[in-house]
């Protein structure tokens, strides 16, 4: 998995001590935080817009469904599209 690689993992549990991850309605930093859990908010949803902008067409498949930039959350539909894209977080 590239989170495993591009995060540091040591000081966090096992996948098997975690609850399986949930498609619902995500704010955006604590979704990112999902993703690298070994990050400050503000750094992790920065990687996480690293990450989304590096895909080649899931900027714009989010914006397809959500068109303002201002929205704070993830829809469930949104966040399908991430865990789709980019693989499940920890």
């Amino acid at each position: 998995n590239i989170f495993a690689y591009l995060c540091d993992t040591k000081n966090f549990k096992n996948k098997e001590e975690m609850e399986p991850f949930k498609i619902r309605t995500y704010g955006r930093t604590e979704l990112a935080q999902l993703y690298c859990p070994g990050l400050c908010p503000q750094a992790a949803f920065r990687k996480l817009n690293q990450w989304i902008d590096f895909h080649p067409t899931l900027r714009s498949e989010l914006h397809a469904l959500v068109p303002s930039d201002k929205v704070r959350t993830y829809t469930p539909a949104q966040v399908q599209l991430i865990y789709n894209a980019l693989g499940e977080p920890y």
